[in-house]
């Protein structure tokens, strides 16, 4: 039995009681602030009554922390509670009146946090743990004696801002140590509503900030953006039927329903939005913060030293930066005598000269600037250009002041396309930024490769706009040639550089692309780059770019191996562009093998079957040819090494017609990661072909395997005494029901266009899984064609392989075959 009784107070309970009471209201009423507000009084009466009920004596009351003491209560939120009392209670009988408050309240299949103490307790407690009193900052009257509610709200405010000098810092130092864990929340694909950088805890952290009386947020948005977090943790409570705060990729689509939003990337959007205000507002407060305790800590001295009315004399020193700017206490401010309304460049040099200076731009500063300042004319000044070009080219501290223009809507103002790729989220997870955050983010990473250009201006702003056209409909390279022409226009670049920056925007994936799934020493290659650059000025630029870009993206983008190849691209591209005879004609020599290759190769040629190397090598330019720790099975077995950093494997075989699936079977049931791939052949010694396969793997735990192993396993493939596929299936079958989250998007097989002269080129986009390339390799051998060469690339979790095929002649297949040929294998593939 719990205490539950029948009886009603006004309209917040019927008489089938609490529970029924709850459901109603969870299932019925309007979401939002009203709701959370609405079950925070139907708790607060039904726990009312329980005290009651349980002969509570004078001197005891109820009172709600946190977030229950906020009117925060998500369907699923813990009850946050204090029994306060006076100290005059037996021990036993104060006992047993918890027992029945709390009882009823787990009966009714709610989590609870609950405490008894004194006021003094009360006190003692906060000051030893920084959690608690945050909590008791809200502490709020439920039921009982009211006036010692009143006491201990009185003390906890008191105790709070007589010690804020000392707490404050302590209050950012775990935020801070919380961001760290859980990540940034308005670029998380999943991310936690109340832990992250920007989420629930911080917007709780302001109100105690407000509360220290030291310093104060920025207010506007605030309430709004802490709202929108709420709704959304209500949905998602109510959806997934349980308590939490991590909004699951598998859940987001629901969720998005229940709010009435049009599909998970709105809701991440409106999410993201939240928190770029809140973070914002956090960065703005804090710095408050320390320049307000920096101040008193220096008045302290200063009065050590003089009397009390000579400190008060001093007035802030203004350093001047450019024309209308100065800083100020650390800060970017406008100068006494600037007129934003005369000055329509003043926002892009106040801008710039913070970045320049490494300094934030100040708040006060930022909505002035808003508020007043002149539109620029379109198209805009050359000073207005240069400025633009002067901020991106800032480095990292680019960053801060265009998030200050950002949260006072200056950038959409500035740029009006801006605003559809404005906290937009990106699906991919090799991308660890929102779009717009990418595009400044590339900016950043260019600043530092403007010594590779003789036109650094274009770089800057290439990088900015580069994915632009994220925010359309179709191919955003196609979408965004057309945008970044029109907002070139508009930042007044004449029309031939307007024309260049188009360009950069339509190809900016086109040097990575090609270096990893297209064969370099084939003249179609390197003639289509540079039919669709142009010239070499457009390629210099590009070139740096794509560097930007992958770096930007995140560490998985971009790597050595990549940079080589995107490198080489750029070299035989700038040849053809300025006439020089391209590299990898019909009658021209193959390209010379590496001597370790040129060994492996003659080894398996003589020996008649596989010879592998497994070769440990950094992926930094500290991986010298002397620092390589080598590892053959042919000649020599060794220890195998931990797995490093980009291990390479060479493998040199007689042709044979199941060369590529058994190879790639074998390192995955090895668990052997690819990361990349190369396949070539040769004929060393005249005898017949050999084929030479090099590998990038990484093992997916432990270290790697034994290069006589492999050896052992792929020759028994080879031979057929390895049934790989079946080894692969059983594994498969033995994982699948232990895999969670969304169901990946389904694979896909092209053939490319104008891919190459010499053979037909087949793009195989897939979820890279154990097993992916081997079950390639089994379709096209299926299928007959030779596999002529292949580039494997791993990009986080997807897989973008080309393989050029030939019929059994050495020729290219014919178009309908080749069609016939994509549509089995993405069959095949599950597709």
């Amino acid at each position: 039995m719990t205490a539950e009784t029948t009886e009603t107070t006004g309209k917040t309970e019927p008489d089938d009681g609490y529970a029924a009471a709850r459901l109603r209201l969870l299932t019925g009423a309007e979401s939002g602030p009203p709701r959370r507000a609405a079950l925070a009084s139907l708790t607060d009466a039904w726990l009312g009554r329980l005290l009651a009920g349980a002969g509570a004596p004078p001197g005891v009351a109820l009172v709600a922390v946190g977030g229950y003491g906020r009117r925060e209560l998500s369907p699923r939120s813990d009850l946050d509670v204090l029994l306060l009392h006076d100290g005059t209670m037996d021990p036993g009988e104060l006992a047993a009146l918890a027992d029945r408050l709390w009882y009823p309240v787990w009966d009714q299949g709610l989590d609870l946090d609950h405490a008894v103490r004194t006021p003094a307790e009360a006190r003692k407690t906060a000051a030893e743990d920084l959690k608690a009193q945050l909590g008791l900052l809200d502490a709020r009257h439920i039921a009982g004696d009211a006036a010692l509610t009143a006491v201990l709200r009185t003390e906890q405010f008191a105790q709070w801002r007589a010690h804020a000098p000392r707490r404050l810092p302590e209050l950012r130092e775990l935020g801070q140590e919380r961001a760290e864990r859980h990540g940034e929340l308005q670029y998380l694909l999943e991310p936690d509503l109340k832990e992250a950088r920007g989420g629930l805890r911080d917007a709780t952290a302001l109100r105690a900030v407000a509360a220290s009386w030291l310093a104060d947020a920025p207010r506007e948005g605030l309430a709004a953006a802490r709202a929108t977090l709420l709704d959304v943790r209500d949905a998602l409570h109510l959806t997934t039927g349980r308590g939490g705060d991590r909004l699951a990729l598998q859940d987001q689509d629901q969720v998005a329903v229940s709010l009435g939003v049009h599909g998970a990337d709105a809701l991440l959007r409106q999410v993201y939005e939240a928190a770029r205000t809140l973070t914002y507002a956090q960065d703005v407060t804090w710095r408050e913060v320390g320049r307000v305790l920096k101040a008193r800590g220096a008045r302290r001295g200063l009065r050590s030293l003089v009397g009390r009315g000579e400190a008060r004399r001093g007035a802030p020193e203004r350093t001047p930066l450019a024309e209308g700017v100065v800083e100020q206490d650390g800060e970017v401010v406008l100068a006494r005598t600037a007129r934003p309304e005369r000055d329509p460049c003043l926002v892009l040099r106040a801008a710039a000269a913070a970045a320049q200076a490494g300094l934030p731009l100040a708040l006060a500063t930022a909505r002035r600037l808003a508020k007043d300042a002149a539109p620029l004319p379109v198209p805009w000044p050359s000073e207005a250009r240069e400025l633009l070009v002067t901020l991106l080219g800032a480095g990292a501290d680019t960053v801060p002041v265009w998030e200050a223009l950002e949260a006072e809507g200056l950038v959409t103002a500035l740029l009006p396309d801006w605003e559809r790729v404005r906290c937009r989220p990106q699906r991919n997870p090799v991308h660890r930024w929102t779009v717009d955050r990418h595009l400044v983010e590339t900016a950043v990473q260019a600043s530092a490769l403007t010594r590779r250009v003789h036109r650094p201006d274009l770089l800057l702003v290439g990088a900015l706009l580069h994915d632009i056209g994220k925010g359309w409909p179709g191919d955003h390279s196609v979408a965004g040639e057309t945008i970044a022409r029109d907002m070139a226009a508009r930042i007044g670049f004449p029309p031939e550089e307007a024309a260049v920056l188009a360009r950069l925007v339509r190809h900016h994936l086109l040097l990575v692309e090609t270096a990893t799934r297209r064969d370099l020493a084939d003249p179609a290659t390197v003639g289509a780059v540079a039919t669709a650059v142009g010239d070499t000025g457009t390629l210099e630029l590009l070139h740096a770019l794509t560097e930007a870009d992958a770096r930007a993206t995140g560490p998985a983008a971009w790597s050595a191996w990549r940079s080589s190849l995107v490198t080489e691209l750029a070299r035989r591209t700038a040849a053809l562009l300025a006439g020089e005879a391209p590299a990898g004609q019909e009658d021209a020599e193959p390209a010379a093998l590496s001597a370790e290759a040129e060994r492996l190769a003659v080894e398996a040629a003589r020996t008649g079957g596989p010879v592998l190397a497994l070769r440990p090598r950094p992926e930094g330019p500290a991986g010298r040819a002397e620092d390589v720790v080598r590892q053959d099975a042919g000649a020599v077995d060794g220890e195998a090494p931990d797995a490093p950093v980009g291990v390479e494997l060479l493998v040199a075989l007689p042709g044979h017609p199941r060369a590529l699936s058994a190879v790639a079977g074998v390192l995955a049931l090895h668990r052997l990661t690819v990361r990349a791939a190369d396949l070539t052949r040769t004929d060393p010694v005249g005898a017949g072909p050999v084929l030479l396969l090099t590998w990038r793997v990484a093992a997916e735990y432990g270290s790697l395997p034994e290069a006589g192993r492999l050896r052992a396993d792929l020759r028994r493939a080879l031979e057929g005494t390895l049934d790989v596929a079946a080894r692969l299936a059983e594994r498969e079958k033995a994982y699948r029901g232990r895999r969670r989250g969304l169901q990946a998007p389904p694979p896909r097989v092209t053939v490319a266009p104008d891919g190459s002269r010499r053979a037909t080129v087949i793009e195989v986009r897939a979820q890279d899984a154990s097993g992916l390339l081997h079950r390639i390799g089994r379709g096209l051998e299926e299928a007959g064609v030779t596999v002529r060469s292949a580039h494997v690339s791993t990009l986080g979790a997807n897989a973008v392989d080309a393989f050029y095929v030939t019929d059994a002649m050495g020729a290219p297949l014919p178009r309908p075959a080749a069609e016939e040929l994509a549509r089995a294998l993405q069959t095949s593939l599950g597709g």
